[in-house]
Formats: C-alpha cells, structure tokens, sequence
C-alpha cells in the first residue's frame, strides 16, 4: 500500500479533486464520505489503484453542493488519503477520508477522466505533517469552556473523558469540521495560518452565535 506523504515534496504533482460545498477536512482528521455519483465514484477506484489520494475542495459558489463542469473552485483545499472503504451491492462507496495536508490548486490538468484534476503545491503547509504543530501557543482552557458552553446552549451531550484524552489539535481540527456553521465560515476556518488562529476563529464563531440566539453562556474572555 502507497505510504501516507509525509511533507510537501512527497506530494503528487496533480490530484482528483472532489468539489463539495460545505465539506471541511483537517490535516489528520477523519471526514465519511457517501460517494455515489459515478464521476466520484471513478475517480474512487482509480485512487485505490494508485496512490489513495484525493484533494477535498470547495467550490466558490456555495449555491451547487458538488457542481458539474468546470465552476469556479476555491484555491485552497485540503488533500485526503483514503484509509477505508466498503463497497455496497449498488456499487456504491463508503469511504473514510484522512487529512494529509492543505494545498493550493495551481493549474486544472486536461484529463480525460470524468472528473476533474489539478496540479497542487503544498508549500506554505509543511506544519500540516506534524499532528501536535501549535499546540502550546493555543490555550485549551478557554477552548474547552467553549465547548462546554456551547454544549449547553445547544443542549448537546458530548462525551468529556474522551475529550480529556484528545490531543489540543485534533481537538481543535475536529471542533472545526463538526461545526454548524456554513461553507463560508469552513473555508475561513480551513484557510486559518496557525491551530491558535483556528482556534481563536471558532471561538469567535460560537460566542456570535450564542449571543445572536439568545443564548445565557458568557462570552470567553
């Protein structure tokens, strides 16, 4: 099985790109996906046969979840690697993406596959390869009381002995991609420079949020 890139000169110089609005993948973080277009479906068994990887990207305009043709796409994404999958009798699949790194979409390759590719850097990105970068400079206290808050105010149960045992970024990465918030905000959020600048970005987010809806929680100060 190809090996997971481990910093930007192991990337490819092109990739199958999925364009899904609203969809957020984080470096090292987990994303479902129910893939049942055959374009995508295509491009699925051509990633297994090769290296596994698909960039996960957003189009500009939110309005088509995952537009046709050649709509306009964001310029950053983020590059997954497949690390799970389950055929279903309809041939359909399941798959489990995995965060390897975000990337900027250069050049749209001609291909004559039904989906679309394009060339990619990862420079500016090579943190992304190290799961705990910007840990310390990210202040989990106040995050966490976010989350307890906001777990209030939405009224939603979240299991805190698993949270205890979660690594600041992956908290954090994966805060971000369960957030409810829409395509916009996601690519803001996946754009972040630094984990504290995610961080600190979802936090605005949520205190907005609340006092928008009302909500008792204090603002995180």
């Amino acid at each position: 099985m190809p090996k997971r890139p481990a910093a930007p000169a192991d990337l490819p110089g092109a990739v199958p790109v999925f364009p899904l609005s609203g969809a957020l993948l984080l470096p090292f973080s987990h994303r479902p996906l129910n893939v049942f277009e055959q374009r995508y479906i295509d491009m699925v068994d051509d990633a297994l046969r090769a290296d596994r990887l698909i960039g996960l990207i957003q189009p500009e305009d939110p309005s088509e979840e995952s537009p046709k043709g050649q709509a306009p796409l964001q310029r950053v994404g983020c590059l997954g690697r497949i690390t799970h999958f389950e055929e279903n009798g309809d041939g359909r699949y399941f798959i489990i993406l995995e965060g390897v790194c975000r990337f900027r979409a250069l050049r749209e390759v001609t291909t004559e596959r039904p989906y679309r590719m394009f060339e990619i850097s990862g420079d500016g990105f090579a943190a992304d390869f190290e799961r705990s970068h910007g840990e310390d400079q990210v202040d989990r206290v106040r995050f966490v009381r976010m989350m307890r808050d906001y777990a209030e105010f939405a009224n939603v149960d979240l299991n805190w002995e698993e949270i205890e045992r979660t690594g600041t970024a992956d908290l954090v990465n994966f805060c971000c991609m369960v957030s409810p918030y829409g395509a916009a905000e996601k690519q803001v959020l996946l754009e972040a420079q630094t984990l504290n600048e995610r961080a600190e970005t979802l936090i605005a987010m949520t205190e907005y949020e609340m006092a928008k809806g009302g909500g008792t929680a204090a603002p995180l100060n």
